[in-house]
């Protein structure tokens, strides 16, 4: 299993490490850990300039989604950082306008935590740790030991391991005189494929294990707000989970495991107080923790899993094991409070005492075993995101951060771009990319990973180009936005526009590109209308105006003068005109009305009298019959 803390632990007891192994593997000691990983990237010197990976350290906070550049020093003295810096006088804290300094140390001689705390004191912005022997990457964790680093919850530098090759060629730069830069890059940390993230949280019911189990629960209690906001909306989907192992078959008969095991065995968790004489057993522990499963399966059931968050939060205030109260009344109790169905809860967790499966502690025993890129599940907290265990600090901001990077970019909740968790680079310099200033309109997308340059969809009316140094809009509602970027103005109570559905266009009477400048065409002067003998041009703003010298009347149509009598008797006459061809028509329409009308009832008319008379066409016939 790749996991150390630095310290190597004392030897377990035969029967617990028994336990242990069959936690860790169900039957077998060789747990599938997944050590969990981010890039390194040296741009210089050239010599080391290329890609490394290094492993994430479990505490501090990874800055999920993001970069961090900086250059890397090795101290001259207390290089394994076992010490403060502050008693060589050794600050590595970055001078304005300086790259921030990534401490590098060396493994060994006290806890991977201990030494992130000195480095982070002395001013450092990540460490990154030399492995001291040759072997695959291992994952920093926390010590076990509850009391013994008070600090660990007050480190927020990124950590990182490296192997001792990669360690040692740092080094010998470092050493002689050469300036590394490096980029810490996790920005592939975990997955992102889509809008929604899911994530599972691997916990315990269990309030007395110390530290680990304090961290836990103040976890959850802070966390509760915006884990019900995110699943609310969906944004989210989340699952509880909780570790159980089995009692091996030679030891199912013993205290132990009857004190610590239900259903004969097949599921099991640790004695809170490690002391089978007193207190609550490891059973108890088992069934409480099937009732939050359950809890959690009901709920969701009835559309509202975010109720398991305040179901565990309130079972822990109102239930501690201190106080004695770690009881079923008492889980009962919440239960109702919450307005969760008991009957179907109870169903859910069966008979604790039975000799068979319990099908919802079989899948999580299944669940344990990591599939794809998860690995197995063996530490406790741990907290999975998007099928990938989360490395760092067990803190709402640390965590909440981690579950943005999760997001396909773009479809962040707007939680993931508040200042508290990332920063705006659309803010400097429009990100670099297109703006329309006049109609405040900008191609910068905030993102939780930094920004993209896009161009928008504004009003329904859509911009398209390259992002970066063009956007134009599209549309019939194009002109509504900005006037489409397209040439206006107004000069004498007349407003012209160059925007059309189709593009920028100067109107009518003017003459430019349409998006800067439209000019005024002076038609009188380039002679493209009023150019009859008798006509008198003036140019005007867009337009002309045309009139006629000697009291004559201009038609536009024509671009001539005429008299206005003339005018007026051409008018008349073509009245007159119209008036005779309508009466005409009116009498040759009266006329065909009328003959069609005689032919009809003279058709109809002889119809009649054919069934009555002979026609003088039709042959004779005999009208009786011979016998």
């Amino acid at each position: 299993m790749r996991l150390r803390s630095g310290a190597a632990p004392p030897p377990p007891p035969p029967l617990l490490l028994t336990l242990v192994c069959a936690l860790l593997w169900c039957g077998g000691c060789e747990a599938r850990f997944m050590v969990e990983k981010n890039s390194l990237s040296v741009t210089a010197p050239g010599a080391l300039k290329g890609h490394y990976e290094c492993a994430i350290g479990n505490f501090g906070v990874p800055q999920y989604g993001g970069t961090m550049v900086g250059v890397v020093a090795y101290p001259k003295a207390n290089r394994k950082a076992c010490k403060g810096f502050d008693d060589f006088d050794i600050s590595y804290k970055a001078r304005p306008g300086a790259l921030p300094t990534f401490l590098l140390v060396d493994r060994g001689d006290c806890l991977f935590a201990k030494k992130a705390w000195n480095a982070q004191r002395a001013g450092a912005a990540a460490i990154l740790v030399a492995d001291d022997r040759v072997e695959p990457l291992i994952t920093m964790d926390t010590p076990e030991e509850s009391g013994k680093a008070d600090y660990l919850e007050n480190i927020t530098i990124p950590s990182a391991l490296i192997t001792k090759s990669f360690g040692d060629r740092l080094k010998k730069a470092i050493d002689n005189g050469e300036m590394v830069n490096v980029n810490l890059d996790w920005t592939e940390s975990l997955p992102h494929p889509d809008d929604r993230v899911e994530y599972e949280f691997w916990t315990n019911s269990n309030d007395e294990c110390g530290r680990k189990c304090d961290s836990q629960i103040d976890f959850v209690k802070s966390f509760k707000g915006a884990a019900q906001i995110l699943e609310k909306k969906g944004y989210t989907q989340f699952t509880p989970h909780y570790i159980t192992w089995y009692c091996p078959e030679a030891y199912t008969l013993s205290k132990q495991c009857k004190s610590q095991c239900i259903n004969h065995g097949r599921y099991c968790a640790p004695d809170p107080e490690q002391d089978f004489s007193k207190g609550y057993d490891g059973k108890d522990v088992v069934v409480q923790n099937l009732r939050q499963v359950c809890v959690h399966k009901v709920a969701t059931e009835s559309k509202k899993p975010w109720l398991w968050w305040d179901y565990v939060t309130d079972f822990a205030v109102r239930c501690p094991m201190k106080e004695k109260k770690y009881t079923e009344e008492c889980a009962e109790e919440v239960i109702k409070s919450l307005g969760l169905d008991r009957k179907a809860i109870n169903k859910c967790i069966g008979d604790p005492n039975a000799d068979r499966e319990n099908p919802v502690l079989k899948a999580e025993q299944d669940a344990q075993v990591g599939k794809g890129s998860r690995g197995d599940v063996t530490i406790l907290p741990t907290l999975v995101i998007n099928n990938r265990q989360y490395r760092g600090k067990l803190d709402k901001g640390a965590v909440l951060k981690a579950l943005c990077a999760g997001f396909r970019e773009t479809t962040e909740p707007a939680v993931c771009l508040t200042e508290d968790i990332q920063t705006n680079e659309c803010l400097e310099n429009n990100g670099g990319c297109w703006q329309d200033k006049a109609a405040n309109i900008t191609a910068c997308k905030d993102t939780f990973r930094g920004k993209i340059c896009e161009c928008p969809v504004v009003k329904g009316v859509k911009f398209v180009g390259d992002g970066y140094s063009h956007c134009e809009a599209l549309g019939s509602g194009r002109c509504e936005i900005n006037n489409g970027g397209c040439w206006k103005e107004t000069k004498n109570d007349r407003t012209y526009s160059a925007c059309t559905a189709d593009g920028c266009k100067c109107p009518d009477g003017f003459k430019g590109d349409g998006v800067h400048k439209c000019e005024d065409v002076d038609e009188c002067k380039e002679r493209t209308a009023c150019q009859c003998k008798e006509c008198n041009c003036k140019n005007t703003w867009g337009s002309y105006e045309c009139g006629c010298n000697g009291g004559l009347l201009y038609m536009k149509e024509h671009d001539t003068c005429i008299s206005k009598n003339a005018a007026a008797q051409v008018g008349w006459g073509f009245l007159w005109v119209i008036f005779f061809s309508l009466a005409a028509a009116g009498i040759a329409g009266y006329a065909v009305y009328k003959y069609r009308i005689r032919r009809y009832m003279d058709s109809e008319i002889r119809a009649i009298m054919a069934q009555y008379m002979p026609l003088d066409n039709q042959g004779d016939h005999s009208n009786h019959i011979e016998m």
